[in-house]
């Protein structure tokens, strides 16, 4: 199976560590640009956030669509950030509505936040892993 990781890059080195065992596991697997990139640096929080010009100037919303687009299915890596538990942001569930709308499989490495659009993400019926990427199957 082709599975796109998409997250924060706050979890880039978590994002990356799952590419790996996704692969010893048989899938093809695609980060975010610069992903390894950003996990190698191990700095503070604020060095790790994507900027406007950097989304703007490398077009990486509509980059990503497209990379989504060819796979078959995407994997949220959700992790705990700035005190929100399983946190999904922005760029992260537009991705997921990407997939969704592209009926693409959905699946979340933790449980569902709770946040505001919580109901939204229930909607798109991902499948919560609950830490075990082996519930994962090609």
């Amino acid at each position: 199976m082709k599975i796109i990781i998409c997250g924060s890059m706050k979890v880039s080195e978590k994002m990356v560590e799952v590419k790996k065992e996704l692969e010893k596991a048989g899938h093809k697997v695609l980060l975010p640009r610069h992903t390894e990139e950003y996990a190698e640096m191990k700095t503070s929080d604020h060095i790790h956030n994507e900027s406007v010009k950097n989304k703007v100037n490398n077009d990486l919303i509509r980059d990503y669509y497209n990379e989504i687009q060819k796979g078959d299915a995407i994997l949220i890596v959700n992790e705990n950030i700035n005190g929100v538990e399983n946190y999904i942001g922005g760029n992260t569930f537009l991705e997921m509505g990407f997939a969704h709308v592209l009926n693409k499989k959905i699946f979340l490495s933790n449980d569902i936040p709770e946040m505001g659009y919580k109901d939204e993400i229930v909607a798109m019926q991902p499948v919560v892993l609950s830490g075990d990427l082996n519930k994962i199957k090609n």
